[in-house]
């Protein structure tokens, strides 16, 4: 009975995630967009670590009724696709119809993502663009992007999505796996600061996340095609 109550808890931590949409929701209604992005930037350090305690709990075995890959898709489509997408819009740099159009987009796109059993390869990458809007969302606040270039960035998004490049998982993708873990906890850092300090990023943050993205880009675009 203690293990099934660890593994029970394992669940319990990914469910918090569903906590953080909430108060991340309430943030964006009161226009609070550091606090917006804050619990989101908790829920996925929640997604980066909680496949790490269903592990060591070994909850496939032990609860074999409940899915935690169910329940983790279900709180990740609220914290790294909805609740961003209805951030944007809040802020304005969504605007009007045009800008509902294609918030619909990144919802629908993502769905199609998130449905596809073959949307990861052996080596940990995501096939097509990984639905990350939580991040896409981060940039364009962090540059204050204008309306035009928002609206370019979310369509080159959602093309993506069904442009079969293999994006590499941050933690996961052994190839260049140290490079990537550096850049990705060099992103993390100047992200807090951003936070806590207020949109817009400041230069040097800027240059972390344009560094960053160039990467993520440059390892899709030359990833070997035997691998």
């Amino acid at each position: 009975m203690r293990w099934v109550w660890r593994a029970a808890l394992a669940h319990v931590f990914t469910a918090l995630g569903a906590v953080c949409a909430l108060f991340a929701t309430l943030a964006v209604i009161h226009g609070a967009w550091e606090q917006v992005f804050a619990w989101l930037g908790l829920a996925l350090l929640i997604d980066g670590i909680d496949g790490t305690f269903a592990r060591m709990a070994n909850v496939v075995e032990r609860l074999p009724r409940f899915s935690g890959e169910r329940l983790d898709l279900v709180i990740d489509y609220a914290t790294y696709v909805f609740v961003p997408a209805l951030a944007l819009i809040q802020a304005g740099y969504l605007q009007g119809p045009f800008g509902l159009l294609l918030a619909s987009l990144v919802l629908l796109s993502s769905l199609f993502h998130f449905s596809d059993t073959q949307s990861k390869t052996d080596d940990y990458c995501f096939v097509g663009f990984p639905a990350i809007w939580n991040v896409v969302a981060f940039y364009v606040f962090a540059f204050q992007m204008p309306v035009w270039l928002t609206a370019l960035v979310v369509l080159t998004c959602v093309a993506l999505t069904f442009v079969p490049l293999p994006w590499a998982h941050p933690l996961r993708t052994p190839r260049l796996w140290p490079i990537t873990l550096a850049l990705t906890g060099l992103w993390c850092i100047a992200a807090f600061f951003t936070i806590r300090s207020g949109f817009p990023a400041t230069g040097v943050e800027k240059w972390i996340y344009i560094a960053a993205a160039a990467y993520g880009l440059a390892l899709a675009l030359l990833r070997p095609r035997s691998s």
